[in-house]
């Protein structure tokens, strides 16, 4: 059997991989392939193990029907089209829980940066701009008692909304189809409507799949709604704020602040005005960005992989009626 691997991946998947007697081409250029590099290996394999931005759309799943599992490397399937895996009959599998508290912990990280002006305070430093001492400029906003609203508290969001209880103390709220029971009991959290949310939350954290529903969820409507002294987080996808309509929702002051590890598109542009805003905090999509995680990550994967090659049912899989 052979798998083509789209990145480097850490060795604890390779070696699952390699103990089956599998072929392995691994692309290893740091380099995002071509639509026909991709196509090419891809009708070479009997599996994909496809992690970056290269997309699997209907015209691959066209071409390449014959695979018999595609396997992210990540929780999120944006990139994929679903419809026409399930069509063409091949297992879509992805990485949930495995990386929901390394994510949860940028969420954290980016709401703490946000509200003390981190990382605006560090380029100063950087500038050569660390000398007069101002008590009051730059300054940042409290945490301590306030409103923490989260969008889709799933795994990722209950780990975000712990963090928060715990260091800060804060009122959870969150806003989803259907109730999280174990939050309500361990945190008391409550059920809000999203209008709800937007109005009474400080800190807005987004944990949501990339979706038609979501897509350009947060725009000028909704900062609109939100306090003038709230933060946005978001550590999901890019895609579900507006860029554009958040530059100037803070620029007016109609949001105190933003931290961002996801962007639209990635990479962001270098000349992008957020990275330049005293109270926006932007990082590289590093949400699982630690050994431990990407190690299970990895081998989930790779689990996945291996499952699908056997005809087995995958261990995480976002099409199950497929298998």
């Amino acid at each position: 059997m052979n798998v083509f691997i789209t990145r480097e991946i850490p060795r604890a998947g390779l070696e699952l991989l390699e103990k089956e007697g599998y072929n392995i081409v691994q692309w290893v250029e740091k380099r995002e392939l071509t639509e026909e590099e991709f196509l090419t290996h891809s009708k070479a394999a009997n599996a994909i193990l496809l992690t970056g931005r290269r997309k699997a759309d209907a015209a691959f799943f066209e071409q390449c029907s014959h695979l018999k599992v595609v396997s992210l490397f990540s929780v999120g399937y944006d990139n994929v089209d679903i419809t026409a895996a399930t069509k063409a009959g091949i297992p879509i599998g992805n990485t949930p829980d495995v990386l929901s508290n390394a994510t949860a912990e940028t969420a954290f990280l980016l709401m703490i940066a946000t509200a003390r002006k981190a990382f605006y305070h560090h380029k100063r430093i950087a500038a050569g701009n660390w000398d007069f001492f101002e008590p009051t400029a730059g300054l940042g906003t409290d945490l301590f008692g306030k409103t923490l609203g989260i969008v889709g508290l799933g795994n990722i969001g209950f780990e975000m909304a712990k963090m928060c209880k715990g260091a800060y103390g804060m009122n959870i709220i969150y806003h989803n189809r259907g109730h999280n029971k174990q939050a309500e009991a361990e945190l008391g959290a409550k059920r809000v409507e999203l209008d709800d949310l937007l109005a009474q939350s400080d800190v807005i954290s987004v944990h949501v799949n990339l979706s038609d529903e979501s897509k350009g969820m947060f725009n000028a409507a909704a900062f609109a709604k939100m306090k003038s002294g709230a933060l946005f987080i978001n550590t999901a996808r890019g895609g579900i704020h507006n860029e554009a309509d958040l530059k100037v929702a803070l620029e007016n002051g109609t949001i105190w602040g933003a931290g961002l590890d996801v962007t639209n598109p990635e990479p962001m542009d270098k000349n992008n005005p957020l990275l330049n805003m005293e109270n926006v905090s932007v990082l590289p999509h590093i949400g699982s960005a630690v050994k431990e995680t990407r190690d299970a990550m990895a081998i989930l994967a790779a689990k996945n992989v291996i499952a699908g090659l056997k005809g087995e049912k995958l261990p995480a899989c976002v099409n199950p009626k497929v298998q």
